[in-house]
């Protein structure tokens, strides 16, 4: 038996390198589709698609947000470097000075380097393949806490699922073993009526035939019970197989809805109004639990 899968879920992993901690941390939350947002620094954006990649290849739906932490390279990873064409064009300009001034004394390194803008900072491009092994053991750690923390609230929405649909089958049962009461209500009603139509001098036979057949009609709900019932197995069977099933039990109670809306439009009968009532709320408690699954 397979248990299926919530799309809530928060997950946090770490790893070494370098003497730096790198963390991961996946949160996800109920979408249609899968929607994945990354936050990371921009120096690593080249490692976004092996992100995306190891993330779609857990979550298929859902509202997926992965932070990655990785803080800057340590000491040794940042130089200076001259900018040779300014520092030319400041020892012109002092020599032009000098000249103008009358100034004998040439401008010297000493002068040149009162200019602190010639000196350049620059940051060693980091290995990002290096740092790649790193990145992706804590996120592989984070998204297997989070995907612990679906299978078990999925676990439990199973639970909670297949315990409504039991109410449900229940429900359906009260119904069926109510409709002989509610037949003999309407074979009372479809009596008087015959009585009314042969009490009229005018009565086609037809016509009276076509009467009884509406309120025979309107009687049976039998192919909804059919249906009804098949569909509670086919939700059964649905919520244990082996991949996302969110959308399928989703389709499949509105199908409940269409069928249960169908017996209380056909059969005008306070008890069993009660139970399509009852019906109807636990479909829609099923259907807010349901929109949770993968």
């Amino acid at each position: 038996m397979s248990t299926p899968l919530s799309m809530t879920s928060y997950g946090r992993g770490a790893a070494g390198h370098g003497g730096r901690t790198i963390t991961a941390e996946v949160r996800s939350v109920n979408h249609r589709y899968l929607d994945l947002r990354i936050k990371m620094s921009r120096r690593l954006l080249p490692l976004e698609d092996r992100i995306r990649k190891k993330v779609a290849a857990v979550f298929s739906r859902g509202h997926v947000e992965v932070g990655i932490d990785c803080p800057e390279a340590l000491a040794g990873k940042v130089r200076l470097v001259p900018d040779l064409d300014l520092a030319r064009q400041y020892h012109r300009c002092l020599r032009r000075v000098a000249s103008t001034l009358g100034i004998k004394e040439e401008p010297g390194l000493e002068h040149i380097a009162a200019f602190r803008d010639i000196f350049i900072t620059e940051e060693e491009n980091e290995d990002l393949e290096a740092l790649w092994p790193a990145i992706g053991s804590a996120l592989d750690a984070a998204l297997g806490e989070a995907c612990a923390m679906r299978a078990a609230e999925g676990k439990n929405l199973r639970a909670d699922l297949l315990d409504r649909l039991e109410t449900l089958e229940s429900t359906v049962n009260a119904i069926e073993a109510g409709l002989p009461a509610v037949l003999e209500e309407r074979q009372a009603a479809l009596k008087t009526r015959i009585g009314d139509l042969l009490a009229d001098e005018r009565l086609d036979p037809a016509r009276m035939h076509q009467e009884a057949a509406i309120l025979a009609d309107r009687t049976d709900v039998t192919e909804e019970l059919v249906r009804l019932r098949s569909h509670f197995g086919q939700f059964r069977a649905i919520i244990d197989e082996d991949e996302p099933v969110g959308r399928r039990l989703d389709f499949l109670l509105q199908e409940f809805f269409r069928e249960i809306n169908t017996i209380a439009s056909k059969i005008a009968n306070a008890a069993i109004a009660h139970h399509t009532v009852t019906l109807k709320n636990e479909v829609e408690k099923m259907r807010e639990q349901v929109q949770n699954l993968e």
